[in-house]
């Protein structure tokens, strides 16, 4: 069964173009081209790279956000209440307004009160600010190092300048040692933040960010294999490009760096724009669809990998349009909006009205005692704090 099954899987239509078999990919002594079974060695690299990732944030970006001045915000934690933390662990961590009332009255409490400590929990959940200068310095620094290994293997490539180079010879070209490892560092990557995933920091596009990852390992495992090599390699570069920037970006703003935030914000803008909604469209996917077709006839291999791009294409725009609703945002008001991805701590809205009622009450107490020291005095006596009452019952002014 196993054995049918990888002989059905291998099958050369679904990799190579037609007219060419598994058997005009030979290898030779001077001649290596891309073998599936290399693949594999991603996996033992990626945890490798996640490894390197936690000591990486324990001995350098953690200390560094200390001395940055990165200071985590003191939360108010929920009181222990067994019912309450059954409930949050095993159903819901966002109750209802119905479920609130039951609650409230299962545990004797104001509805008030459960609300508060809903919310007071869920913030602990949420991830600290060093934890996200963590991240984000860890990310920062393999993008850093991704972007220019990949400029330094691809700056005498053919291809990089004319990408009708890509199909030259296609699929018989061979695997030089540096795209090999330069592809093996990005496909380990991508799986390390797949394993990293659950403990990661989790934001709004969650869900976006599964997809991102999955399309991106299946686009360059399957690359790899029916040796697109040469497209793979400057989608990968065009990525790494914007993300450059992104992720300082993060780290100033966690620093409360606002001018500097906002100076590389508008930088990451404008090159993300442009290098995934213009040259992305004409050096990948135009180069892909129309451009191949000069060489081979389509097979599966052309509608998969076509497949593949277009979902990033469409993440893409989907992530365009929140930085243009940013962009748009900074235009009007003269800074940047706060990360439409990132989750609010929601104490910093309820926890700050409910103090501001009480001022407010305080405040209303206050002039109501001033006012009537006030009526007091126009009528020709003195309040009574500044007088003194004798023994005889006599009143004596001070």
């Amino acid at each position: 069964m196993a054995r049918s099954l990888n002989e059905w899987l291998w099958q050369h239509e679904f990799w190579l173009p037609p007219g060419i078999t598994w058997e005009d990919m030979q290898e030779s002594e001077d001649v290596h081209y891309p073998q599936p079974r290399d693949l594999l060695l991603s996996i033992p690299f990626a945890l490798t790279l996640v490894v390197i990732r936690c000591a990486f944030e324990r001995a350098i970006a953690l200390p560094l956000s200390s001395k940055l001045g990165v200071r985590d915000k003191q939360r108010p934690k929920a009181q222990p209440n067994p019912m309450l933390e059954a409930f949050y662990s095993r159903r819901c961590k966002n109750p209802e307004e119905g479920e609130l009332i039951s609650l409230a009255k299962q545990c004797d409490l104001p509805v008030r009160k459960v609300e508060r400590w809903f919310r007071r929990r869920r913030n602990t959940d949420r991830p600290s600010l060093s934890k996200k200068f963590c991240e984000a310095c860890w990310r920062f620094t393999f993008y850093i190092i991704s972007f220019f290994t990949g400029l330094a293997v691809l700056y005498d490539k053919p291809w990089l300048w004319d990408h009708r180079e890509c199909w030259t010879g296609y699929p018989q070209q061979p695997l030089q040692p540096s795209l090999f490892w330069y592809y093996l560092l990005e496909l380990s990557f991508y799986w390390s933040l797949v394993f990293t995933l659950p403990f990661d920091v989790k934001r709004k596009d969650f869900k976006e960010q599964i997809v991102h990852h999955a399309a991106t390992i299946f686009l360059i495992s399957f690359s790899y294999c029916a040796n697109y090599i040469r497209i793979g390699t400057l989608v990968m570069v065009i990525h790494d490009a914007s993300d450059c920037f992104l992720e300082p970006t993060k780290i100033f703003n966690y620093m409360k760096w606002k001018k500097t935030c906002d100076s590389l914000f508008m930088i990451f803008s404008a090159v993300f724009l442009i290098s995934r909604l213009v040259i992305f469209p004409y050096t990948v996917l135009y180069n892909t669809y129309y451009y191949s077709m000069e060489i081979f006839q389509p097979f599966f291999g052309y509608y998969f990998v076509n497949a593949l791009l277009i979902i990033l294409q469409l993440l893409h725009v989907f992530w365009s349009c929140l930085i243009i609703h940013m962009v748009y945002k900074f235009i009007l008001q003269g800074t940047m909006e706060k990360d439409m991805r990132s989750d609010t701590e929601e104490s910093d809205k309820d926890e700050e009205r409910e103090k501001i009622r009480e001022k407010e009450k305080n405040g209303i107490t206050y002039f109501s005692n001033v006012t009537s020291n006030s009526y007091i005095q126009r009528n020709g006596t003195e309040p009574l704090n500044k007088r003194t009452h004798l023994t005889n019952g006599h009143v004596k002014e001070r």
